[in-house]
C-alpha cells in the first residue's frame, strides 16, 4: 500500500539537560523533564548526551560501585517512563561488565532497555584520560543483567524504529577515520546518533558543525549531535551544549554553543529522501551481520515540520560574498563547457540569436564570459541575430539591439515576416490564423537561420533554452529546441533571472538600465500578439509561474517525490503565494507536460550540467517518450 505523504518523515530530537555530576536523581529528573517535551512534539527519538545519567566529568567516582548501580537504577526508571508513550530515548551511562566499565549508551523505549551500546574509541590525549577507567568491547554482541531485564549488548547493534534503523556511535568515535557510523551505514542504518562530550575551544564549533554534516553527506545519513551542557564544565575544561541535526549534507536544526533555553531541538527527517540517495549509489557495502532490534513504532506525525525551501535552486546563504562566488562559479562552469566545445571544434564564431529576453541574455553574458576564458575579443568570437516577426514587441527588440551594441557585439537584423508568410501560404495557411504552426514556422525559421549562418560564416550555434522549458516541453522540436551547444540546458528559469540580476551588479550603468528591463519584461516566446508593438503573449499565464514548476521539477527529479506529497510541499512553501487548489492545477500540468516531452529531450543537444537535477538523456535522466502521465505518476482522475 502507498504511503501518505506524511508517513515518509521521522522526528528526531536531541535534548540538553542541565548535569549535576554523580548525582543521578537529579539527572534523571532534568532528562525526563526534556523526555517530556520530546513525547508532546510527536518525537520518535530524544536522543541524550554522553554519560548523561551521571555526567562525563566524574573521574575517578566512575570507579564507585554505588555510582554506577544509581546509575543502572536511573536508567531502569527512564525505561519505565516510556511505557506510555511512542517516543525512544537514549542515554549515556558507565557499566560494568565481569570487572571491567564501560561508557555506553543505552536505548529505552516501551518500558524496557532495548539494547546498550558500549564507546568503541577512547581518548586518551590532551584533556582527556578515558584509558584510566573504561575499556574498549572487542568481542561480539552478548546479553548483560539489568534489573529483572536481559538487555543486548555490543557494538553490531541497530534499533529498528517504525522500520527506520538507526545507530548509535559516542563521541569519539566520529572524529577517528575508522568512524563506526560507517559499518552502521553498510549495515543499513538510515540515522546515526551520537552523544558527546565534545569540550569548546575557539573554532571548535565550526569545525564540530562541518564534521557532522559532512558525516551525514557522505553516509547519505540522518545524524543527530547531543553534546554536554556547560553545567558539566569542570576544572580546565568548559562544555557548551552543541547540538546539532544534520541530513544529507545540510543542517536541519542546531543548538548553539552556550545556549541557554531551547533545551531540546527537533528535526523531521525524511526517509523517502535517504533511501532515494542510497538507491542510486551502487557502489555501497551492504551487510547483514549486525543485530537489528525492534525499537518501536514511532508517533504518526499529523503535520510534519521539513525544512521545505519555495525556491530550491537559488542560492540560500545570507553572506554575499558566497553567494557572488556561487552564482559566477554557475557562469564558469557554463563558460568553460563552451569554451571546450570551442577549442575542439576549432570554431570560429558563436551564432546566438538574441531576443531581448532572459534565456538569450544569459547566453549572450556567458558567451562574453566565453571570450575573456579564451583570451579572444568579444566582437571577434560572438555574432548576434535579431529575427522580429509580427508578434515581436518593440521593447525586447530594443533591449536586444541595444545589449549587444554595449558591448561592440555585431548584431543583424533580419525580419522574418515576410519568410513567415511565405512559408505559410506554402503550406495553404491563412497566415491570420495564430495557431500552433503560426507559431511554429517562426520558431524553426528563426533556428534555421542561425544553423544557416553558422554554416555560411563557420561557428557554433548557440542554444538559449533553459532547464525549466526543457522539462515543461516548452519549445518547438527541431526549432529553438535545437543547437549546437545548449548552453543554458542545466540553468532553470527561477536561476536564469537571478543570475542576470546578479551579473548586472558588474556592469556600467547604461547596461544595468538594459539588463534590468530584461529582467523585468513579461516572458514569452513572443509567436503571437493581440496587441501591436506590445509583449501581449505571456508564458506563465498560459503554463503557469515558473516558480512552482521549477520546486515541482527539483522535487520530482531529485528526490522521487510523489505527486501528493510535492503538492502539499508546495501548499507549505507558497502558502503565501498561491492557494492550494492553483498549485494543484499547476502540478497536475506539470506532470503531463513533463511526461509528454520525452521525446524532445531524449535528443537534446549537449548542454553543460549545473547543478543535481539534470535532464539530460547521456547521463541523467532516462525515461521512455510513450508513457502516459496517469501511469507513471498514478495521479487519480478525480485531480484530472
Amino acid at each position: 500500500m502507498t504511503k501518505q505523504w506524511n508517513e515518509a518523515y521521522l522526528r528526531v530530537a536531541s535534548g540538553c539537560p542541565p548535569v549535576t555530576v554523580a548525582d543521578v536523581a537529579a539527572n534523571v529528573a532534568a532528562i525526563a523533564e526534556l523526555y517530556d517535551t520530546a513525547v508532546a512534539d510527536a518525537c520518535a527519538l530524544l536522543v541524550c548526551p554522553e554519560l548523561s545519567l551521571t555526567g562525563y566529568a566524574l573521574g575517578d567516582l566512575v570507579l564507585h560501585a554505588g555510582l554506577r548501580d544509581a546509575a543502572c537504577a536511573g536508567l531502569l526508571q527512564l525505561a519505565q517512563r516510556t511505557a506510555s508513550s511512542q517516543t525512544a530515548l537514549v542515554v549515556g551511562l558507565p557499566l560494568a561488565i565481569a570487572g571491567c566499565i564501560y561508557n555506553v549508551s543505552a536505548w529505552v523505549a516501551g518500558g524496557r532497555i532495548v539494547g546498550i551500546v558500549p564507546k568503541q574509541h577512547l581518548p586518551s590525549y590532551g584533556e582527556f584520560y578515558e584509558k584510566r577507567w573504561y575499556h574498549r568491547w572487542t568481542q561480539h554482541n552478548t546479553t548483560v543483567h539489568i534489573g529483572t531485564q536481559d538487555v543486548p549488548f555490543g557494538t553490531q547493534l541497530l534499533f529498528d524504529i517504525g522500520g527506520v534503523p538507526v545507530g548509535i556511535e559516542i563521541c569519539e568515535d566520529l572524529w577517528v577515520n575508522t568512524a563506526p557510523s560507517h559499518a552502521l551505514v553498510d549495515n543499513g542504518a538510515l540515522i546515526i546518533v551520537n552523544p558527546s562530550a565534545s569540550p569548546e575551544l575557539v573554532s571548535k564549533a565550526a569545525y564540530r558543525r562541518d564534521l557532522v554534516r559532512m558525516q551525514s553527506a557522505k553516509l547519505v545519513a540522518g545524524y543527530v549531535y547531543a553534546g554536554c551542557d556547560w553545567t558539566e564544565s569542570t576544572m580546565d575544561v568548559v562544555m557548551s551544549g552543541h547540538h546539532i541535526i544534520a541530513s544529507q549534507g545540510s543542517i536541519l536544526a542546531e543548538r548553539p554553543p552556550f545556549t541557554t533555553n531551547q533545551r531540546v531541538i527537533s528535526a523531521d527527517f525524511d526517509i523517502e529522501h535517504l533511501l532515494m540517495d542510497r538507491s542510486r549509489d551502487t557502489n555501497r557495502a551492504h551487510c547483514i551481520t549486525y543485530t537489528h532490534l525492534s525499537a518501536g513504532a514511532p508517533p504518526v506525525l499529523e503535520a510534519p515540520r521539513p525544512v521545505v525551501v519555495a525556491h530550491p535552486f537559488l542560492p540560500t546563504t545570507e553572506h554575499a560574498q558566497q553567494r557572488h562566488e556561487r552564482l559566477m562559479h554557475i557562469i564558469d562552469i557554463q563558460a568553460h563547457g563552451l569554451a571546450q566545445r570551442l577549442r575542439a571544434s576549432r570554431a570560429p564564431f558563436v551564432h546566438l540569436g538574441v531576443s531581448g529576453g532572459l534565456d538569450s541574455t544569459l547566453a549572450f553574458l556567458v558567451a562574453i564570459r566565453t571570450a575573456a576564458i579564451l583570451g579572444l575579443p568579444v566582437a571577434g568570437l560572438l555574432r548576434c541575430y535579431t529575427m522580429p516577426a509580427d508578434a515581436s514587441s518593440e521593447r525586447t527588440q530594443a533591449n536586444a539591439v541595444a545589449l549587444a551594441r554595449a558591448f561592440a557585439v555585431p548584431c543583424t537584423v533580419i525580419a522574418i515576416g515576410g519568410l513567415v508568410s511565405a512559408e505559410l501560404r506554402a503550406l495553404g495557411h491563412d497566415g491570420v490564423t495564430q495557431d500552433i504552426t503560426y507559431e511554429n514556422v517562426q520558431a524553426r525559421l528563426r533556428t534555421s537561420i542561425l544553423f544557416n549562418s553558422a554554416n555560411r560564416f563557420g561557428g557554433l550555434v548557440l542554444g538559449t533554452g533553459d532547464l525549466s522549458e526543457i522539462a515543461l516541453g516548452w519549445c518547438t522540436f527541431n526549432g529553438d529546441h535545437m543547437s549546437h551547444y545548449h548552453v543554458n540546458a542545466g540553468v532553470p528559469k527561477t536561476l536564469v533571472k537571478h543570475l542576470v540580476t546578479h551579473m548586472a551588479a558588474g556592469y556600467d550603468t547604461q547596461i544595468q538600465f538594459i539588463l534590468a528591463d530584461i529582467v523585468a519584461t513579461p516572458i514569452s516566446p513572443e509567436l503571437t500578439s493581440t496587441h501591436v508593438g506590445d509583449v501581449s503573449q505571456k508564458t506563465e499565464d498560459i503554463i503557469g509561474p515558473y516558480e512552482l514548476h521549477d520546486f515541482f521539477l527539483y522535487h520530482l527529479v531529485r528526490w522521487g517525490d510523489a505527486p501528493a506529497k510535492i503538492l502539499a510541499l508546495a501548499c507549505r512553501a507558497f502558502a503565501d503565494a498561491y492557494d492550494a487548489a492553483t498549485i494543484e492545477h499547476w502540478l497536475i500540468v506539470f506532470v503531463r507536460r513533463f511526461t509528454g516531452s520525452q521525446f524532445k529531450r531524449s535528443v537534446m543537444p549537449d548542454g553543460p550540467k549545473i547543478g543535481s537535477v539534470a535532464l539530460s538523456p547521456r547521463g541523467d535522466w532516462r525515461m521512455p517518450s510513450d508513457l502516459l502521465s496517469t501511469a507513471v505518476w498514478q495521479w487519480s482522475e478525480a485531480h484530472k
